[in-house]
């Protein structure tokens, strides 16, 4: 099956702000329910391990796309900060977006006790500012960039000299098209559960199914741009210097509910902290 580059409804600038936010809302209760990302928390708390640099007990993560909050309230109580003993009280995770979702933002702030902060500007992916620094991470939203665009995702953090991890829950398979009928399904049993509740989502859901019908034509789509692991590689293949100075570690999680598809970068010169007594 090969990957075609095609357009996802919401995450075009004309789609209406509102139904985008119901949208990534309903994404993001779908995963939750559904643990796709547990198995990654050890990949990632190696990363977090490999990144901090000994100078500050506080380490810093940089959420991007993360649309209605990123599965940061389950994997934060997973993982720890390298060198305190109060685990995940030394992370500090920020949530962005182009299109930020501040009303769900928000809520993931507050049931977190405000471990997981947001940034209210857009952020490009391919242009992250300066003053977020960290750890970047990605979840089923790297397949949205252009090969292009997305090695340049990959070199900005690069240049930066920040560590990054890329997670795909999606997957050019017959089986994974097959989950998202499955999960358009369950949304209309789930969608009063989804919060911040809103009045709007129910009609959007029940009364004319707009939300149900872009769900699953931008499911599908997101299948069908998701990169393979080979793919990944010859991405990484092609970014310039000082790239060569990175720790490079892609492949496919499979232990869950959903296949994991991952790509793990950071400066190999940090690996010599974790060797410190």
């Amino acid at each position: 099956m090969r990957r075609v580059q095609f357009i996802e409804l919401h995450e075009q600038p004309w789609f209406p702000s509102s139904l985008r936010a119901d949208v990534t809302d309903a994404l993001q209760f779908g995963f939750n329910l559904l643990h796709a990302y547990e198995p990654i928390a050890p990949l990632l708390q190696n990363v977090i391990d490999s990144s901090v640099n000994g100078s500050n007990a506080t380490q810093s993560i940089v959420d991007m796309c993360s649309g209605g909050g990123g599965p940061w309230l389950d994997l934060a109580r997973q993982l720890r900060c390298r060198d305190t003993e109060e685990d995940s009280a030394g992370l500090q995770v920020w949530l962005t977006d182009k299109y930020p979702n501040l009303e769900a933002f928000q809520s993931v702030s507050a049931l977190s006790d405000h471990h997981i902060t947001f940034y209210p500007e857009p952020v490009d992916a391919m242009k992250v500012p300066g003053a977020l620094k960290g750890l970047r991470t990605m979840f089923t939203s790297f397949h949205h960039f252009s090969p292009e665009d997305a090695r340049a995702i990959l070199q900005n953090a690069v240049d930066a000299g920040e560590s990054i991890g890329i997670f795909e829950a999606t997957k050019r398979a017959p089986s994974t098209i097959g989950l998202i009928f499955v999960g358009i399904l369950l949304m209309f049993l789930h969608t009063p559960r989804i919060r911040p509740f809103r009045w709007s989502r129910l009609l959007w859901t029940y009364l004319i199914p707009v939300i149900p019908l872009v769900l699953l034509f931008d499911g599908v789509v997101s299948c069908l741009r998701t990169y393979r692991p080979q793919e990944l590689r010859e991405m990484v293949e092609k970014l310039k210097p000082p790239s060569c100075q990175y720790q490079w570690e892609i492949g496919e999680l499979a232990g869950g509910k959903m296949p994991v598809t991952y790509l793990i970068g950071y400066p190999k010169v940090s690996l010599a902290y974790l060797m410190k007594p």
